[in-house]
């Protein structure tokens, strides 16, 4: 088969895929919040949040269940890549719009975690994984420098909140031509190797509820105790579902300069996982003026049971009994 018809034939199963996908993503719950109050100042990008007093709009996003970045178009905002052609291992200028309600090109971003929108490109694989800030070109045009590794599809994703609106993650698949072959999802570690820093992961995700991941970082076997702010944190912390790419973005517990949150080694997040299965989870780190990012596959285990209700009888009002029985 030669590489034209091979990749038709790609496109053609992940449409059907990712149909299926979409439709799983739907019949799941929504991305949740930690479980105490000292955790409230955390915020997960992408999951849109009622608000109280807000009437019959607040009930509409507060129905809407479905996982960030699972939708081209939401609350009537919109992706749209503008560029179509991109060639392996190539840069690119790659430029998107997202427009809004009114069917023009947002211009008016409310800044999150030190920028207006947050870009993050993935294989559908999950091997490959890129947190990237494109900057404003001029009329609600978004550019950024873009280098995917090799041929096959990817998912970018959106990350931002327009002013005046809940925060949202907005998804769209990018191809690249060429001969592809999906690799397996890496298999489940706790440990992760890069640029001579090791992360150990501890903590397990359970669906539907506040989980506590600890991070910690060390370099030739000493702790690092000195990382370095990125993006107003010592660290963010990016969650895909791999059947869909589910996505979810979660930050640490605290913030540097808060007098109690220490520099390393370890960065606390608490994350809230939709449903059962396979995550794969890309931790971005500072240290020594160098942006690392450290990847884990972790599985979720099965959702707490929900207490069975304790029948109760309804109390037969007084001077009645089985006078009115029938």
């Amino acid at each position: 088969m030669n590489t034209a018809a091979k990749l038709g034939s790609y496109v053609l199963g992940l449409a059907v895929v990712f149909g299926g996908a979409l439709g799983a993503g739907k019949a799941v719950g929504p991305v949740g919040t930690p479980p105490a109050e000292d955790h409230a100042a955390m915020t997960t990008m992408g999951t849109p949040t009622a608000s109280a007093g807000h009437g019959e709009h607040a009930t509409e996003q507060a129905e809407n269940n479905t996982p960030g970045g699972l939708q081209v178009s939401e609350n009537g905002y919109t992706l749209t890549p503008l560029t179509a052609a991109i060639k392996p291992d190539e840069p690119t200028d790659f430029r998107f719009t997202v427009t809004g309600p009114d069917g023009r090109p947002v211009t008016d971003y409310q800044v999150e975690h030190d920028k207006k929108l947050h870009f993050i490109v993935v294989s559908r694989d999950l091997t490959s994984f890129q947190h990237l800030h494109p900057v404003e070109a001029g009329d609600g045009v978004w550019s950024v420098k873009l280098t995917l590794p090799a041929a096959g599809t990817y998912r970018a994703f959106a990350d931002f909140a327009p002013t005046g609106s809940s925060a949202l993650t907005l998804g769209a698949d990018l191809l690249v031509a060429g001969d592809y072959e999906p690799k397996a999802l890496p298999e489940t570690s706790r440990t992760a190797t890069v640029d001579g820093y090791e992360v150990t992961l501890d903590g397990e995700l359970t669906p539907g509820q506040a989980s506590k991941l600890t991070l910690k970082v060390s370099k030739d076997g000493k702790p690092v105790t000195d990382l370095q702010p990125y993006l107003g944190a010592y660290g963010h912390l990016v969650a895909l579902r791999a059947r869909d790419l589910a996505y979810l973005h979660v930050h640490p517990d605290g913030e540097p300069g808060d007098g109690k949150t220490k520099a390393g080694p370890e960065i606390v997040f608490y994350a809230e996982v939709p449903s059962v299965g396979d995550y794969r989870l890309f931790l971005d780190f500072q240290h020594d003026g160098e942006v690392r990012t450290a990847d884990f596959t972790l599985g979720a285990g099965e959702r707490p049971a929900i207490p069975t209700p304790t029948p109760t009888s309804t109390p037969t009002p007084s001077g009645h009994g089985d006078n009115h029985s029938h």
